[in-house]
Order: C-alpha cells, then structure tokens, then sequence
C-alpha cells in the first residue's frame, strides 16, 4: 500500500497550523502565500535542506532516519500521539514485511471475562484495534441499554457513531467524541496501513457520512487514554461519567472502565443503575432455575 498522501497530507496539515511566531521566527512584512509555515521554514528548523524535506513532504519518508524524524517532530511542535503517528506512518512506508497485513485476532481471556463480572459497580467493556466493543459486563449492558447487548457484539463502535443516527441521542456531546473517534482511528489505520479490514471501515464511513470524511480529511491523531462524557440513558437519564482506556499489552485489546466523580449526581445514578442491574440478573437466574429439569 503506497501511502505517500497520507504523509503530504499529514505533513501539509501541521505545518499550515503553526505561524512563524510560534516557531520563533522573525514574521517580515508582507502578504504570505501560504497559510502556516512554509517549506525552506520547516526545512530551517528541522535542519535539512529545502530539497530534502520537499521530498518528504511530496510522501517519500523511506529511509528517513530517526533522527531526523525527531527534527521533524520538533519543527512541526508535533504532541505524542502525532510524533508516534510520524513514526508509524515512516514505517509503513518501508518495503512490506509478511507479519504487517492484518490485524491479529484479539481474543477476551477468561480471566479477563471475570474480571469484567467483578466490577459490578463499574460499566466496562473491551475492544480490540477494530474499534469493536467485543465483551462488557452487565452494567455495562445497562448503561447501554437498546445498543449493545450480547446480541449486538461485536459491535463497532466507529460505525456506531458515524452511521447509526441513534450515536447523536445517545452521546450528548456528539461532535467532540466524534473528533476523537476520527483521531484514534487514525492512529490505528497509521500503525496498520495495510490491514484490509481497518481501510474498508475507513472506505465505509467516508463514503456513508460527511461527518466523518470531513474529521478524516484533517489527518488530527489522539490518544484515547481519558475523556469526560455525558450519556443518555432511559433510565437515569443525562450521566457524567469518566472513561479511562487500561491497555492489555500485547493482546490487542483495551478495557475502557466508566467511573464517577464521588459525592456528585452521577455517582447515585451509577449506583441506581447498579442496582437495578442486580435485581433484573437476580431476577433471570431464578426464572432460569425455576424453568430447569426437574428431578
């Protein structure tokens, strides 16, 4: 896969954001053709001649050393995730290596299926680099009410939120977690360029939403460590909630635990929830047992 655009697009992008006072440089008078910095600048600051970066910025990052990457990134004022993006993105640019083409097959471990059922006060869910939501425990379930269910996964969450017209009801600030959404999966499809899955969902949203080719046309990355966000339940209505993303190394795959401030609204509704989860499972396993073979 030749990925020479979405390097000149990357490299475009950030060098048009940052002025020359940003980068310390003397702004002369005068009407500039170009928005952000231009080329001989960035070639000033990175340490390399004009020419040079010309050709990385025309797409052609193989061979580039790391150092010069890390000038790059220092001209550019590039924060840790588009730095790692950069690095990526040079990567895929070398010749194809066998292991590259596809994502690997993430698989929930038992303990990690208990470890979901052991947080009962805590809505959780694992996905995998496909951004598909692939196990949740019951609060979770309960927070999602009339999205995801056992049924339901896998369930991708970028096809959720950019082709499901229910995402807009159900995030309430929709065009903010949508930014992000775009951004990580950016930061997937720069570590995966080649996985054919990854760049079918990419071809799907684009050509199925606006919202979504406008936010990928911006090349923005984002690590998905963090956010604050406000859902909509049916049955406690508005929460605020805390994501945070736990990492499994080497598995591929992400638990993302919801947890709310204590002391505030959210955290009795969390707890209504809760117990109402408690109740509805208790109530399932005794019409289970009671429905079982007779002795």
């Amino acid at each position: 896969m030749d990925n020479n655009k979405d390097v000149r697009d990357f490299l475009m992008s950030r060098r048009a954001r940052i002025t020359p006072a940003q980068a310390g440089l003397n702004a002369f008078s005068g009407t500039r053709r170009v928005a952000g910095l231009k080329r001989e600048e960035v070639a000033m600051l990175s340490g390399v001649s004009t020419e040079y970066y010309a050709r990385l910025e025309r797409g052609n990052l193989r061979g580039v050393s790391d150092s010069v990457l890390d000038s790059l990134a220092r001209a550019l004022q590039l924060d840790e995730a588009e730095r790692a993006h950069l690095l990526d993105l040079a990567k895929a640019a070398a010749p194809s290596r066998p292991s590259g083409g596809r994502t690997p097959r993430a698989v929930v471990r038992p303990s990690i299926e208990r470890i979901l059922a052991g947080m009962t006060s805590t809505p959780a869910y694992v996905r995998n680099a496909k951004m598909e939501i692939v196990a949740a425990n019951n609060l979770c379930l309960a927070l999602y009410t009339g999205i995801l269910s056992p049924a339901t996964m896998p369930l991708n969450l970028a096809r959720f939120m950019f082709l499901d017209p229910r995402s807009k009801d159900f995030f309430v600030e929709w065009e903010a977690i949508a930014d992000d959404f775009a951004a990580a999966l950016r930061v997937e499809s720069g570590r995966r360029p080649r996985d054919r899955y990854l760049n079918g969902l990419i071809g799907d949203l684009a050509a199925g939403s606006t919202e979504f080719s406008t936010r990928w046309a911006r090349h923005n990355v984002h690590f998905h460590r963090t956010a604050r966000k406000t859902l909509r339940n049916p049955l406690v209505g508005e929460i605020e909630l805390t994501g945070d993303a736990l990492e499994l190394p080497g598995e591929g795959l992400t638990v993302i635990a919801y947890t709310a401030e204590p002391g505030s609204h959210a955290e009795e509704q969390l707890a209504f929830l809760a117990s109402w989860t408690a109740d509805r499972v208790f109530t399932q396993n005794t019409e289970l047992r009671s429905s079982g073979p007779s002795s």
